[in-house]
């Protein structure tokens, strides 16, 4: 038997339970609060099935407007920005290429489907394959580097529950999953098919899809769990997908070009975690991804190839509840491979990197979490040492303060070593101060921040500002690391399960003041791809007689710069403020032995003319916008498998 109190450390003894037991007594000394109490939060959400966590991973499903995308459920979080035209995660100031995506400790090389300049692209993987999902938007572990503002990280499903069987039906496309369980073993395997011409039949979109988007993949995976401490994963992971679009081009806005995308990508991970008597920790893990692109540009054939590998391997040391140790190594190998015509060009890279991380609680309100890690590029043989320093103190029963800082360090876009340049390490430096409050299904969470940007990468260019996000950078100009910029602001968090029966809301806002000079911009400007404001409201209601959730989401953004070359000040126009209101209404229902889910959304209901920028061309000026404003998804989903009512 074992006794647990939050401000004493546990006290227990064994019991042979006979009869009656009485008489057992238990005497629980004051002692230090585990870390997993009093945790650092400066910077991080954690979406797990924990007690203590500000969203839950069913959160990413049922919240409104994200089509069950991990990262489009993410972009309802403080610091991030709303994307319409650009791919990725936009993090606190920072482009997509500043924010990693882990799984399972591993690097996801390809985390987004391939797709058209100027067409954002969802997560490649869904919701349901992760038990846990933690966003940080800055001052993340050493565990990882080479991500200058933010890391995704994702950790995948340990054995299942039960043997099942899930099967899916919608406007885009069809799905089935099955998973067995075994004595100390599980297999999990799922085949997916996307179409998007019933759903694109029935809507008006801005772009001409010649080749309308389509394809399919599947994944497997399998477990063994030698002992209670120990489990063994491996995951593989394969897509395939085709499209072609009729984009405006850049020189002549009376003209189109013809953008036609094949992608294949694979995915895989093997993985062992192992503790012995609570004491000492082993986790090792190895991954490899492959992504091709065979892209025809009119008439121009253009192949992208890129592969990685990576290994990792780390031993953990918990010291009881008032301290525990990390230590770990890793290295990457990468290349990037690009054909045009016949002329082929690309480079490869190895990454080491070594890192400790202590997390210590010297009293029960104190936790402290220092750490180093240490990181070597053989491409531009170059070595960095990143700081990292984080520390949370309780205040009162149900508050604490948490802190953050650390150094991070990152290679430029891969697009500048392609075209045989070789600038070194870029630079952030973050301070985050965050005050959380949690009590009585209840969070209100405070943060400010600034973070630092040196050596960023910069093209000396002496011409006119191109601002195509997708052209290739000339081998003939000068490139170093001669950027900067800042990002600094703060930040709201309001989550309410509890005023209203069967209720939950949650209410997340932004600010944010940056600025960078970096890759060819002219002058030290806020970029293009940020709003100052961003707010976001996420509500969801059920309704127990007649079994139905309603979502509903809402996110603003203000105007975000753009480039007139008619203006008298570099990125000084400012678009129409972003509005976008999606509501999603879920049905469960049993038919026999089968128990399903039926949805129905419709994104952008007021059908808002979101503009993201303009482009010039012969004294014409064209809005950026989405592929579609406004769309309406319809599905069912099957399980023999009860659903829970969380899982509306």
């Amino acid at each position: 038997i074992v006794a647990e109190e939050v401000s004493y450390q546990n006290a227990g003894m064994p019991v042979t339970i006979i009869g009656d037991v009485k008489g057992i007594e238990l005497k629980m000394k004051t002692g230090t609060v585990r870390l997993g109490t009093v945790t650092v939060t400066a910077g991080s959400f954690e979406a797990s099935g924990s007690e203590g966590t500000i969203l839950k991973p069913l959160d990413i499903v049922t919240t409104a407007g994200t089509q069950a995308d991990v990262v489009r459920a993410i972009q309802t979080l403080p610091g991030t920005q709303q994307q319409g035209t650009q791919t990725g995660l936009f993090v606190r100031g920072g482009d997509a290429s500043e924010a990693a995506v882990i799984i399972d400790g591993m690097v996801a090389q390809n985390a987004f489907l391939s797709t058209a300049p100027g067409v954002a692209a969802r997560s490649r993987f869904g919701p349901f394959q992760f038990k846990g999902v933690s966003f940080s938007s800055g001052g993340y572990s050493a565990r990882y580097g080479q991500a200058l503002s933010s890391v995704l990280e994702l950790n995948s499903n340990d054995q299942p529950d039960k043997s099942t069987i899930n099967m899916g039906l919608h406007m885009a496309g069809v799905y089935a999953s099955a998973s067995k369980l075994m004595n100390k073993s599980s297999i999990e395997a799922s085949a997916n098919y996307t179409n998007l011409t019933p759903f694109y039949g029935i809507a008006k979109t801005n772009f001409d899809f010649y080749d309308v988007p389509k394809g399919g993949g599947g994944s497997a995976k399998y477990t063994y769990k030698p002992n209670e401490n120990g489990i063994f994963k491996v995951l593989v992971n394969y897509q395939q997908f085709q499209n072609g679009t009729r984009l405006p081009n850049p020189a002549d806005a009376s003209q189109t070009l013809d953008f036609g995308l094949k992608n294949s990508n694979v995915y895989s991970v093997v993985s062992y975690r192992q503790t012995w008597k609570s004491k000492w920790g082993l986790y090792a893990a190895g991954m490899y991804s492959y992504n091709q692109d065979d892209i025809k540009f009119n008439t121009t054939p253009l192949v992208n190839k890129d592969d990685r590998s990576q290994v990792r391997l780390e031993g953990k040391y918990f010291g009881g509840t008032k301290v525990s140790v990390l230590m770990g190594t890793e290295i990457q190998h990468f290349t990037y491979d690009r054909t045009i015509f016949t002329f082929n060009t690309g480079f490869e890279e190895t990454q080491i990197a070594g890192y400790t991380e202590v997390e210590w609680s010297p009293l029960y309100w104190l936790a402290i979490k220092p750490g180093v890690r240490y990181e070597h590029s053989m491409l531009i043989n170059n070595n960095a040492v990143a700081p990292r320093m984080a520390a949370a103190l309780r205040a009162g029963q149900h508050g604490q303060f948490s802190l953050a800082s650390g150094i991070f360090y990152q290679l430029p876009d891969p697009q500048y070593y392609i075209a045989n340049h070789k600038p070194g390490f870029q630079q952030s430096v973050h301070y985050i101060a965050n005050y959380q409050y949690m009590h009585n299904d209840r969070t209100l969470r405070l943060e400010a921040y600034r973070k630092d940007y040196h050596q960023l990468v910069r093209e000396r260019i002496n011409g006119m500002f191109d601002p195509n996000n997708f052209r290739f950078p000339a081998d003939t100009i000068l490139v170093d690391n001669s950027g900067y910029g800042y990002a600094q602001g703060a930040e709201l968090f309001w989550r309410d399960k509890k005023t209203v029966k069967n209720g939950d809301y949650w209410i997340s806002y932004s600010y944010i003041d940056t600025r960078r000079l970096y890759k060819n911009y002219i002058a030290s400007v806020q970029p293009d791809f940020i709003a100052t404001h961003n707010l976001n409201i996420v509500t969801k209601y059920f309704i127990p007689k007649w079994a139905t959730q309603v979502n509903a989401t809402y996110n603003y953004s203000s105007g975000r710069p753009y480039y007139n070359p008619a203006a008298a000040d570099f990125m000084s126009d400012r678009t129409p403020a972003f509005h976008n209101l999606s509501i999603t209404i879920n049905y469960l229902r049993s038919f026999g032995k089968w128990f399903s889910v039926i949805y129905a959304g419709v994104d952008n209901v007021t059908n808002q003319k979101n503009i993201f920028g303009y482009r010039y061309a012969n004294g014409v000026q064209t809005p950026v916008v989405p592929p579609i404003y406004r769309s309406v998804f319809v599905g069912v989903n099957f399980s023999l498998t009860a659903f829970d009512i969380d899982e509306l």
